[in-house]
């Protein structure tokens, strides 16, 4: 539900209770000073180890600076700063999905190295999540796409938080302007070259249609249930199916998965895929056409055998095997 109330510390980090070192990722606009400030009044901040950092891109003039002023009024608050740049040539396509990935790969190394390591903190609120999740719908994402951030998940093996989906972005400017704190205006939120600042044009249009902020979170919510119990029968058949797992290969019953849902035969190929291939070569598209492969052979009864995502699948009798592909034969002819 999307908080419109003045928010309470405690209530919104009660979260991240568990996690003994936090990693704040502050840029210096008002979604993550407001996060900074929330830590800084939280009763629970001593008992855990809070840094803050920012990451600079180097995309703009005067993101330096911005960085620094970032760092000057973490350390006013008493926690420690660390500045993270992202180094070498900028790519000239997709130039924000790389910068995320980046900025997400430099906070994971960070909170790393933490004593003990941290989990990365963002600030994500309730119109970021409505607009993943319309970015998703966009681009015809699945169940588990539609669900929209978690409030919990894994980045570059480092845990990620995102306490404050249900907060508003209204409230954490409140928050910033009860403080007196000043916040950073990011120019390219308003660039119309990136995809997610054309949809937030079309906001008033959507929201007249009925496609609003809060019917996308229900969306979303609606979503996560389903997902939920996808995985939950997904495992279930799994556990059922399975026959032998080592570390080089596993082994499934075909007789359990030819009667099962293809769905939930994808999602087992995926698990399974994702143990022995390349989990960032991985497509939904791809997974889709491969476990569609899967359920004919498996309903005619005969032999297949094919690679995906460094991954090789064969069906054989009354087997499903999984395990890595073989190295690619180098077709270069001798000198």
């Amino acid at each position: 539900m999307l908080t419109e109330a003045p928010l309470d510390a405690d209530a919104a980090l009660a979260p991240l209770e568990r996690f003994p070192s936090l990693l704040l990722a502050v840029s210096g606009g008002p979604d993550s000073t407001a996060l900074m400030l929330l830590a800084a009044a939280w009763s629970r901040r001593e008992q855990h180890k809070i840094e803050v950092a920012t990451v600079d891109h180097g995309l703009r003039p005067g993101a330096r600076e911005e960085a620094q002023s970032v760092g000057a009024a973490a350390q006013a608050l008493g926690f420690a700063h660390h500045l993270l740049v992202w180094e070498g040539e900028k790519p000239d396509s997709r130039l924000q999905e790389r910068a995320r990935d980046a900025r997400y790969a430099l906070l994971a190394a960070c909170a790393r190295g933490m004593e003990p390591p941290g989990a990365i903190v963002t600030a994500h609120h309730a119109e970021d999540q409505a607009e993943t999740i319309l970015f998703r719908l966009t681009r015809g994402s699945g169940v588990a796409g539609l669900a929209g951030m978690a409030p919990e998940s894994r980045v570059c093996d480092a845990p990620l938080l995102r306490p404050l989906l249900g907060a508003s972005k209204a409230a954490l400017i409140a928050i910033c302007d009860a403080a007196g704190c000043a916040y950073i205006h990011d120019p390219s939120n308003d660039n119309p070259a990136f995809a997610r600042v054309r949809l937030r044009g079309l906001a008033a249009t959507l929201a007249d249609q009925g496609l609003g902020a809060e019917a996308l979170r229900r969306l979303g919510a609606r979503a996560a249930a389903a997902e939920a119990a996808l995985c939950f029968a997904a495992a279930r058949l799994e556990a059922a199916a399975l026959l032998t797992r080592d570390d080089d290969a596993a082994q499934l019953s075909a007789a359990v998965l030819r009667d099962a849902p293809p769905e939930l035969v994808r999602r087992i190929l995926a698990r399974e895929i994702l143990a022995f291939g390349e989990a960032r070569s991985l497509r939904l598209d791809a997974l889709e056409r491969a476990a569609q492969r899967v359920a004919e052979a498996l309903a005619a009864r005969r032999a297949l055998r094919l690679t995906l995502a460094g991954a090789l699948i064969a069906c054989r009798g009354d087997r499903i095997l999984v395990s890595r592909a073989p190295p690619r034969r180098n077709m270069t002819a001798p000198g």
